[in-house]
């Protein structure tokens, strides 16, 4: 929700609204669904939206001590941005988000990723029970929301 701030105008590329239709944005309510849970049947999980075996991959923040979580934070907003990019806490400030457009790393040194197919198939690979073929740069193109 922090990021929707600055990254919801036209101007600056709507990337909270890309991310929105995505299937990232869906990916814990995924976890309820009749087809997930027939998955989950298979590899011993009862509960897809409850056990780590599946929210690992369909929530940000899997893992992270409760302490260290904002106020707001609902695993039900799926993988949002701090899945991919890293936890923006450091990097949220309007000067060191404006350094980037000019090229500046320092987001980058303060933790800002920019996600490579390594980060991606870290959740789209053969532990999945429902993984398909992954093409990088084809589903890169689905969720592409640059500057």
């Amino acid at each position: 929700k922090k990021c929707k701030m600055c990254h919801s105008s036209k101007k600056k590329g709507a990337q909270y609204k890309v991310w929105k239709k995505t299937a990232h944005a869906k990916a814990y309510k995924t976890l309820g669904t009749v087809k997930a849970k027939e998955l989950g049947m298979k590899i011993g999980v009862s509960d897809p939206q409850n056990d780590p075996k599946c929210t690992k991959c369909h929530v940000t923040a899997y893992n992270v001590d409760s302490a260290s979580l904002g106020k707001k934070y609902k695993k039900e907003d799926g993988i949002g941005c701090e899945s991919c990019h890293g936890a923006g806490s450091n990097y949220i400030k309007k000067k060191v988000m404006e350094e980037i457009t000019l090229g500046k790393k320092e987001a980058f040194l303060v933790g800002l990723i920019m996600p490579d197919e390594k980060v991606c198939r870290s959740c789209h690979n053969l532990e999945s029970p429902s993984f398909k073929e992954f093409n990088f740069e084809k589903q890169l193109k689905k969720i592409a929301h640059p500057m």
